[in-house]
């Protein structure tokens, strides 16, 4: 098969990788910082002294650290695959696959952008002037009010991984769309 050209092409697929490089980053940060966390929760209740919000906050870091490693995972096309069906197919065939599953990713973004667009509904929340309870009497959307049961912070911060994760989807999935050279070789991919 010919050697495929490693460096992003285009300015979208540049994008991509340095989004990638930002999402890879913040998630290795995040698995120190749940590391951390779980550590100082050993040693807190070892001594009869547990910090409740502990347990959140490592929760909430793992999740963060999931979404924005699965995001990047789609930019190296190293998200999970069942490989039986496409490894048999000549290699005319995989390409094709490989785009079609391109496409699947990229109407996935695009529902995800629209359902948390949906959901965060921003354009209403600025028209009331970020006031969480005119917004609620105006939409019947109680996501700017709710608080973490811990920590003590609005869980729409934390919900805030949802359209970022979107977001780079459907980047990434645009990048892999848009790129014309033929993906790497599964073997070639793992490695």
């Amino acid at each position: 098969m010919a050697e495929v050209d490693p460096k992003p092409s285009g300015p979208v697929s540049r994008l991509s990788a340095l989004w990638a490089r930002v999402e890879l980053t913040l998630a290795a940060v995040l698995a120190v910082g749940v590391t951390a966390l779980i550590l100082l929760n050993v040693i807190t209740r070892s001594m009869n002294n547990a910090l409740f919000w502990v347990d959140e906050a490592a929760i909430y870091a793992m999740v963060w650290m999931t979404f924005l490693g699965a995001s990047a995972a789609v930019h190296h096309r190293q998200q999970v695959a069942i490989t039986l069906l496409t490894d048999a197919l000549p290699a005319k065939a995989q390409r094709a696959a490989a785009k079609l599953v391109d496409a699947l990713v990229f109407v996935f973004a695009c529902g995800m952008v629209w359902f948390c667009w949906r959901w965060f509904m921003p354009l209403q929340i600025l028209q009331t002037g970020f006031d969480a309870a005119a917004f609620q009497g105006a939409t019947f959307n109680f996501i700017y009010a709710e608080p973490t049961s811990t920590i003590g912070i609005r869980k729409w911060i934390i919900w805030l991984v949802m359209p970022i994760f979107s977001a780079g989807l459907l980047l990434h999935s645009l990048a892999q769309l848009l790129d014309l050279r033929p993906p790497a070789p599964r073997s070639e991919a793992a490695t």
